[in-house]
């Protein structure tokens, strides 16, 4: 209100205008008729009629406005009702109208975030029970069969209970990973921070994977020879999982005969940037902004088919993160894909 009257001020002023302009001259047509004219007398009367008049039409104007505007806001919901007697009450049309609709976004939006979380929820119970269910239902059924008499059988005992054990196996794999990431969100998981030779780490994921990626004929490779250590800082059993789940995933979705190379780059002067690159067979577009949730799978079906929890590029993102610590992805469909990750140089 500081260049101009608000609204029910400007309301309440011509009003009052009005009226004083009624009253006095009513009282000065009285005075000439009865009495003498005395203009200080018919002036002081003015002012205080205009003054009087003033007050109780704003104040009148303002709790008319405000019994209604809040009645309004406690119907829709909008506001609590508490928040009007936290703040100055104001009759200006234009601001209310304003709060109403800031109010009315914030709620909208707070309702299709709510919706987008529901859809989230149903997609992620769909999937646990799906993950679940098949090694349950495969566990079961060798149980059962055995139960039935083919334990009297030593060949199909054996063979049977190996492959029972492997989806127990499955079973605790999957639990394992989402207990891990319940905790990383939970802040639970603590980090081991010390410090360690990135090349060295990343050689050992090779030398571990060797045999898996042979199977589809891929080539694990350094971009460059690196003949000194890079000592970074960092959780060095969770960066060796987070480097282990990206080039599994290099492998599962790469092209037979394709290449993985991993390079390490310096990023700024305490920074480094680790890159798993692939030739394989990209991902579109639509699938990157949902790649790192829990279970997510870009082929639903052939994915499946080559193992894994579902969860490996969500604990990814959760022991990046946890190292504050960034995650980038770069991807063209039929060509191939990079993830990579920054980390700390060792002062």
């Amino acid at each position: 209100m500081a260049k101009t009257f608000k609204r029910s001020y400007k309301f309440a002023f011509k009003s009052s205008l009005l009226i004083t302009t009624f009253l006095t001259l009513l009282m000065s047509v009285f005075l000439y008729i009865f009495y003498a004219i005395n203009i200080w007398h018919i002036l002081l009367f003015a002012i205080a009629c205009f003054v009087f008049s003033f007050f109780v039409i704003q104040y009148r104007v303002e709790r008319f406005i405000y019994k209604r505007v809040k009645k309004i806001y406690d119907d829709l919901t909008l506001l609590e009702s508490s928040s009007f007697s936290k703040t100055q009450i104001t009759t200006d049309m234009a601001t209310l109208t304003q709060d109403i609709d800031r109010y009315a976004k914030d709620k909208k939006l707070e309702i299709e975030t709510l919706k987008i979380r529901e859809q989230y929820r149903k997609e992620f119970i769909g999937n646990v029970s799906h993950e679940l269910k098949t090694p349950l239902f495969t566990v079961q059924g060798y149980i059962s069969t055995l139960i039935d008499g083919a334990a009297e059988n030593k060949t199909l005992r054996e063979k049977y209970l190996k492959r029972a054990d492997k989806g127990v196996e499955r079973l605790i794999y999957i639990i394992k990973d989402l207990d891990m990431i319940t905790k990383f969100e939970a802040g639970n998981l603590q980090l081991d921070i010390e410090s360690f030779d990135i090349v060295e780490l990343i050689q050992n994921v090779f030398e571990l994977l060797e045999m898996k990626a042979n199977k589809k004929k891929i080539t694990l490779t350094f971009d460059m020879e690196y003949k000194n250590p890079i000592m970074v800082n960092g959780d060095k059993e969770r960066l060796q999982q987070v480097v282990t789940n990206l080039v599994v995933n290099s492998i599962k979705y790469g092209e037979t005969n394709g290449t993985t190379e991993v390079s390490i780059e310096n990023l700024i002067k305490n920074k480094v940037i680790v890159r798993v690159t692939d030739n394989g067979e990209g991902i579109e577009k639509e699938h990157i902004p949902r790649l790192f949730e829990r279970f997510y799978r870009v082929d639903k079906s052939g994915s499946r088919k080559e193992g894994g929890s579902g969860l490996g590029l969500a604990i990814v993102k959760h022991i990046i993160e946890a190292h504050h610590e960034k995650l980038y992805i770069e991807s063209d469909y039929g060509v191939g894909s990079e993830f990579s990750f920054t980390l700390e140089k060792t002062k």
